[in-house]
């Protein structure tokens, strides 16, 4: 048994209590482990928020902290499995059977979501106890085809005849010896470039999770172009994981998806006018010029007093570099060649990002800003290629944090300085 029925009800009875508090002051009975408690406590708490679906079924057991940071988040983990269904089970012969094999199993999130689309599920970790949580944890969540191995992914591998698995999951481990963070692919455990091979002996589909810091561009080059499809995937517009889909076939083109929340932007790499520039701070749009790749020319944003809509691509448009395919694609203009902000005189619908209604438009001269922060005590400031920081511009305009206006500071294409005013509109259908 994982933890006693004791130590189960005092976690449920007190999930609500502060943990420090518990951790000082609770006089639990004899039958109850204290450290274990508090530990499936803050497990849940963290689970309440992150893993909803896992934190009501009542009879889940959690992992030590560093595991439950380290996991998926349910939005994370259905995005993979919809990848999944998609790319490999609504393509496969009717009637033919469907493996999955993760081999790096960790908590398990999102082998439970992946597994609910396959008709056999293995799970391969190396740890112990986390096999024994996944022995526990997955019937409970009602996975009863769920195989759960402890054992070493390399090793595991070497077990699997050729087309053994439908589809291979790895999320390499990204943290050394010591602990500390690694983000090569090369630094991480497996090695999965030094497992390709093998890998795709096994299975026609790999799907690897990445760190979303790695350069996708770059990424895709090292895995020889057996990259299908690259997800950039964001929530909560923070971008969270780098998704690879690698097959057997070598792709000229591998198709990007970048994902946030309920947003989708799709394209071929190389028809995204990057020029192979990954991230947000260095693939420009150069305003009035051509779209690399399409052969179209980008508008120039014109005179401010035009601007009736200000863009601002998400975090995973602004990871995979794409702006000379936004201006192309969604008709809206680059404001200059850095900016990454975008305006229109009409509405983009389906923009991925976030969508403001320009109030005005002033330059650092002291009456244009008197002018434009009339009636202001509080905004939302960012700034896109601006000399001043944040901090210096809210001391500066002497706004506090917060309230319905946001303030946009960056430079135009004719290397003014200027303020952006504006209001935050829902998202255009």
């Amino acid at each position: 048994m994982l933890i006693s029925n004791g130590t189960r009800a005092f976690a449920a009875e007190h999930r609500d209590e502060d943990v420090r508090d518990l951790a000082l002051h609770a006089k639990p009975g004899p039958d109850v482990d204290l450290t274990a408690a508090l530990e499936q406590i803050s497990g849940w708490r963290t689970a309440r928020v992150k893993l909803p679906a896992w934190a009501a079924c009542g009879d889940v057991v959690y992992p030590p902290h560093l595991s439950m940071e380290q996991c998926s988040s349910e939005a994370t983990a259905r995005y993979k499995a919809g990848v999944a269904r998609r790319v490999v089970v609504d393509g496969a012969r009717t009637g033919c059977t469907t493996t999955l094999v993760d081999l790096t199993g960790g908590f398990g999130v999102d082998f439970s979501y992946m597994a609910q689309v396959f008709d056999h599920a293995v799970y391969v970790e190396r740890q112990e106890r986390l096999c024994e949580l996944a022995a526990h944890n997955m019937p409970a969540l009602g996975l009863a085809h769920a195989s759960i191995v402890n054992g070493d992914a390399a090793e595991y591998l070497s077990t699997i005849g050729r087309d053994g698995a439908t589809l291979i999951f790895l999320d390499p481990a990204r943290r050394d010896s010591h602990g500390a963070r690694t983000y090569a692919i090369a630094d991480c455990t497996p090695d999965v470039l030094g497992l390709l091979d093998r890998l795709l002996a096994a299975a026609p589909h790999v799907m690897v999770k990445l760190s979303p810091m790695l350069d996708w561009h770059k990424t895709v080059a090292d895995f020889a172009g057996h990259v299908h499809e690259v997800h950039i995937v964001s929530t909560g517009n923070e971008c969270k994981e780098l998704l690879l889909v690698v097959g057997r076939d070598v792709y000229d083109a591998p198709r990007v998806f970048c994902a946030n929340d309920g947003q989708m932007l799709e394209f071929d790499a190389g028809d995204d006018g990057s020029d192979g520039v990954d991230g947000a701070g260095t693939a420009a749009v150069p305003a009035g010029g051509d779209v690399a790749g399409h052969g179209a020319h980008i508008a120039d944003p014109g005179d401010p007093d035009t601007w009736r809509y200000l863009y601002e691509p998400n975090a995973s448009v602004m990871k995979a570099g794409c702006f000379a395919l936004l201006a192309h694609r969604f008709g809206v203009a680059p404001i200059a060649r850095d900016s990454h902000l975008f305006v229109s005189a009409k509405p983009a619908a389906e923009f991925p990002g976030r969508v403001f209604e320009v109030d005005a438009v002033a330059t650092m001269n002291k009456k244009d800003l008197k002018r434009l922060t009339d009636g202001l005590t509080h905004a939302n400031i960012a700034t896109r290629n601006f000399p001043l920081p944040v901090a210096a511009l809210r001391k500066k305009l002497k706004l506090k944090d917060g309230g319905d206006a946001y303030l946009f500071a960056t430079t135009d294409a004719a290397g003014r300085h200027i303020v952006i005013r504006s209001r935050k509109l829902p998202r255009m259908a």
